[in-house]
């Protein structure tokens, strides 16, 4: 690399499904009764903050100043169907970093077991909750990476991957929302050194680079990896799918229902007016109420009449056509 070569940051890809599945929403909003629309809306605010934290970072790596590549929502898969689905990989001189961004609403107290606690304020009550922990998220996606590199590789080159391949790659999970606090002070020195604020990404990103004793990678060798990476990423938008179609099916349902209850009301409309009707009749022999009845043998089989309620003590009857 050249010593008077300006640093270049490229974004070799640059995600959408997260805006295209937003746009899906924001369409199906207008269709929906209040109580999925709820739903709806709950989804909107998930993935607008998840969108607003990536960006959060992208910014960032944009204006590291340093030479990069960056590749957005890769999603890769091993043979056996396991996969990973990774916010960030960023290729650098001497390191791949592979970023898992958290775009968590309240404070997060890491302790000295690692364990992640989240606390959350709704007016002047605290709620505090354990999550899962990113960090073994993220190493679970860097472990199928690795798998799928050995993938149709022989022995020797198999073990090389194996022995080099966290030496050549770092975990870093990056808490995206600004107004997160973190508090690390009990954690051990690799956890801290693996969870960090979006503003402390490009200095991390640095000092591990300058620790570093592996050779630097050209620009080109820097783009081969990057390429290689894309090259093995599969387009995987299940989620936002199968999230999708459940919303749509739960529209098309309820449109369902609702003619369903419209038809219900028209048959009990008309139910009631007959009801009404023979309230009003009485029987002029015995003074017992009139009610609907079908005839089912005879030549008037299928044909309504009303009959009196007081049969067969009592056998009057009369016409629909004559009342």
């Amino acid at each position: 690399m050249g010593i008077f070569s300006k640093p270049e940051v490229i974004i070799l890809k640059e995600s959408n499904s997260a805006k295209e599945y937003l746009e899906l929403l924001e369409e199906l909003l207008p269709k929906a009764s209040e109580e999925i629309k709820s739903k709806i809306e709950k989804e909107i605010i998930i993935i607008k903050a998840g969108i607003a934290g990536e960006n959060n970072i992208l910014f960032e790596l944009k204006n590291s100043n340093m030479d990069m590549y960056v590749l957005q929502d890769i999603y890769i898969e091993t043979e056996d169907g396991r996969g990973a689905q990774i916010d960030f990989i960023v290729i650098t001189e001497k390191i791949t970093f592979f970023i898992e961004c958290k775009n968590l609403v309240g404070n997060i107290d890491i302790d000295s077991k690692g364990n992640f606690v989240r606390t959350v304020t709704y007016g002047r009550k605290k709620y505090k909750e354990g999550i899962y922990s990113p960090i073994t998220q993220n190493e679970r996606h860097m472990e199928i990476v690795k798998e799928s590199k050995l993938e149709n590789r022989n022995l020797l080159t198999g073990m090389i991957v194996r022995k080099s391949f966290h030496s050549f790659n770092r975990s870093l999970v990056v808490l995206a929302n600004p107004k997160t606090v973190l508090n690390d002070r009990y954690a051990k020195k690799e956890v801290k050194e693996k969870v960090i604020r979006a503003d402390q990404l490009i200095t991390t990103i640095k000092k591990v680079a300058a620790e570093s004793r592996l050779p630097s990678s050209s620009k080109k060798e820097m783009k081969e990896i990057a390429e290689s990476f894309l090259k093995r990423n599969q387009e995987n938008q299940k989620n936002y799918i199968e999230k999708y179609e459940e919303l749509t099916k739960e529209i098309e349902l309820e449109k369902g229902n609702t003619s369903k209850v419209e038809e219900l009301k028209d048959n009990s409309t008309e139910e009631s007016s007959v009801k009404e009707t023979e309230m009003r009749l009485i029987c002029p022999k015995c003074g017992k109420q009139l009610v609907l009845r079908t005839a089912r043998r005879g030549a008037n089989a299928g044909r309504q009449f009303y009959g009196c309620s007081n049969f067969p003590k009592c056998r009057f009857i009369m016409n629909i056509a004559d009342e």
